[in-house]
């Protein structure tokens, strides 16, 4: 079953320019970066991806230097099947380390980080480690 998000007044994700790659998203709500911790944010936005799909989540360039809040995996990877996924039904949320001394706040609507969606091939001899699985 998948859950209903109730988010009211959620940005949707939305490229900048014409050319860019990545599309920014949006904190749903305020947010504070204790210091010297880490934080998730939510976007309240999921992401139904084709199965030769990968969702790229990656870090503004501004953040470590302006907001002192670095991604805590370094990059995000969302894998078509994390969408519906039973424990968290594919929302998707950054999680930060605040490196700075004092607090930070994101404040609902101020930009988080980037998606970009890419399609990948599979090497010819692929090995999955449980090929039965399908989640």
């Amino acid at each position: 079953m998948k859950k209903i998000l109730k988010y009211e007044d959620i940005l949707l994700p939305v490229r900048k320019t014409m050319y860019s790659a990545g599309y920014d998203f949006f904190a749903i709500e305020d947010v504070v970066f204790p210091a010297k911790k880490l934080t998730r944010a939510m976007t309240g936005v999921k992401c139904e991806l084709m199965p030769d799909m990968v969702l790229i989540l990656a870090n503004r360039s501004s953040n470590p230097s302006k907001k002192h809040l670095i991604l805590a995996n370094g990059v995000g990877i969302i894998d078509a099947d994390y969408y519906g996924n039973p424990d968290n039904d594919g929302e998707m949320g950054f999680e930060f380390y605040n490196i700075a001394d004092e607090d930070v706040i994101i404040k609902k609507g101020e930009k988080l980080g980037q998606g970009v969606i890419i399609n990948f091939i599979k090497t010819e001899n692929d090995y999955m480690s449980n090929p039965t699985a399908t989640r």
